[in-house]
């Protein structure tokens, strides 16, 4: 007896091998030969021809399983009921029970994420909701939803892009129910349990397309008025890509890390506690719900200059406050850092065949603390940009970056600091793309390093969504095919210092043509050959930044 919610928690979930709820058992195929053998023991167990014994049956192959090593999930069922009653007294218990709680307003109240971002506690989720069971209800799919809202940004970036004022009015408001559709599609996969490794991937790069594609959108518009923001799109771009790499490696640096207290893990476990603190610091984080709010209402409302310079200077503040509490709480704990933690940090790394070239030829010399040195080698290519633009010197230091970049990752990533060398590397190779491509002072060239920026960042997206999925990085053919993050620095330092800016435009142009239908086909083929293939389903939670 109980809600017919529980049972689909109990046994409709994709995401476990095998669940368990009081009195039933599910087992998904890839386990379903140990569930097999469990029934086969019960029936050896019975003597004389006798029928299998049915009393706590459930309960008797649950524990069968996880002896045979099958992790069984047993859902946090709440004030939802599911027992089975050993005589009448304890049924009209249950009874009770079930009459007590309202079983779709728990499931509901469960289909929104536990923490999330203030703008989207507050203004999306107690509307949206209702739209996931209305899309339940009518058949749909979290894939469709997800792909409705890719359309809906992708229409408000082509009225950004018109550069008129009603225009800019009606993205700001396509943006907006863009996002409602993205919370919708979350709370539909968690309000009918359809959870999928292809849903948990379109969701997370359609977010990143939306989002881009949008300030391509605004900077077109702005063009169109005869303000050429493309500089500053790019600039948030860079920024807030590095600023999900600092969240991706410092959360997969410490995702087994051992010991890993510290005096400012306490403070802010503190802060926690207290109601408004803890909505104030997910806000000034600037979440994506903020994030898009912020956008949508500048957009309507002022310019497109005006939109990205408000963006970047909330951004690099956010930016300033999450880095710095991870630093100090990295310098605070003691931590171990796994093989595990380390092997991710040097997928996220990227590196290329220039780098490993200069390790071997080193045959194991080079040492140094990493995060210092990878600092100082995406400064010294970055700054060398900025002072020389497209010139030889700025072609040395990139080779001398591609050495500091070698030398960074010679050792396991173990270190205190050494989760911010991926981030490092990532402003590095975007900074020198943008740096160049601004100073080359000709029309076209900074969308055609927009284009190519945003093809490495879906490559570098598309590792974390990996790691974060279980399925490992990337083919280190992927890799080197694109060059590795070193190797694209220096080959566009090369291009500017040969070509003409007009040329470095469609080099540019070209490159990145070429990196986003290598890693678009690589990661299309792996996404749908594990989908098909059954693969676990996933759905990520994810951060509210």
């Amino acid at each position: 007896m109980g809600h017919l919610h529980a049972l689909r928690l109990g046994l409709t979930d994709p995401r476990f091998p095998a669940a368990a709820v009081p009195g039933a058992v599910t087992a998904q195929p890839s386990v379903r030969q140990a569930l097999t053998r469990a029934l086969a023991r019960e029936t050896s167990a019975a003597t004389g021809g006798a029928p299998v014994v049915t009393d706590n049956l459930a309960e008797r192959l649950t524990e069968a399983l996880d002896a045979d090593g099958v992790p069984v999930h047993r859902p946090e069922l709440g004030t939802l009921v599911a027992a089975v009653p050993a005589d009448p007294q304890a049924r009209n218990e249950a009874r009770q029970a079930v009459s007590a709680v309202d079983d779709e307003a728990v499931r509901l109240r469960s289909a929104v994420k536990a923490r999330d971002g203030f703008f989207t506690t507050h203004f999306i989720s107690p509307y949206s909701r209702y739209l996931a069971r209305w899309c339940a209800r009518r058949g749909l799919t979290p894939n469709q939803v997800t792909t409705a809202s890719l359309l809906t940004a992708l229409i408000a970036a082509g009225c950004a892009a018109t550069g008129t004022r009603g225009g800019f009015i009606a993205a700001g408001v396509l943006l907006i129910f863009s996002f409602v559709l993205d919370c919708t599609d979350g709370q539909l996969a968690r309000y009918s349990l359809q959870y999928s490794t292809l849903g948990a991937w379109l969701d997370a790069t359609f977010d990143r397309a939306k989002e881009y594609a949008y300030y391509a959108g605004l900077a077109l518009g702005a063009a169109r008025g005869g303000d050429d923001v493309w500089a500053l799109a790019l600039g948030a771009m860079i920024l807030q890509t590095s600023r999900h790499v600092v969240d991706f490696a410092f959360n997969e640096a410490n995702h087994d890390a051992t010991a890993n207290t510290s005096p400012t893990a306490a403070l802010s476990d503190r802060l926690d506690s207290v109601g408004w603190t803890v909505w104030v610091r997910r806000m000034i984080v600037l979440p994506i719900g903020e994030r898009w709010a912020l956008i949508a209402v500048l957009t309507a409302a002022t310019t497109p200059r005006i939109t990205f310079v408000a963006l970047l200077i909330g951004c690099a503040f956010a930016a300033t406050y999450t880095t710095a509490g991870r630093v100090l709480r990295s310098l605070t704990r003691k931590a171990r850092r796994t093989d595990r933690a380390a092997k991710a940090l040097a997928d996220l790394a990227d590196t290329g065949p220039l780098a490993e070239l200069v390790l071997r030829a080193a045959r194991g010399a080079l040492r140094g603390p990493a995060a210092v040195i990878a600092l100082a080698g995406g400064v010294l290519v970055v700054g060398s940009a900025l002072l020389w633009g497209a010139a030889w010197q700025t072609v040395l230091c990139a080779l001398l970056y591609t050495v500091t970049s070698a030398i960074a990752v010679a050792r396991p990533l173990k270190g205190a600091l050494d989760w911010l060398v991926p981030p490092v590397f990532r402003a590095a190779e975007y900074g020198t793309v943008l740096v160049l491509a601004a100073k080359s002072g000709v029309n076209g060239v900074l969308p055609a390093a927009f284009g190519l920026v945003a093809a490495v960042a879906y490559h570098h997206y598309d590792t974390v969504y990996r790691i974060r999925g279980d399925a490992g990085a990337p083919p280190h053919r992927l890799v080197r095919a694109v060059g590795g993050h070193e190797g694209r620095t220096l080959l566009v330092t090369v291009l500017a210092a040969l070509l003409t800016a007009s040329q470095f435009k469609i080099a540019l142009t070209a490159l990145a043509g070429y990196v986003a239908a290598v890693v678009l086909v690589e990661s299309i083929r792996f996404w749908v050959t594990a989908h098909q293939s059954g693969a676990s389903a996933v759905h990520d939670e994810g951060e509210p930044a």
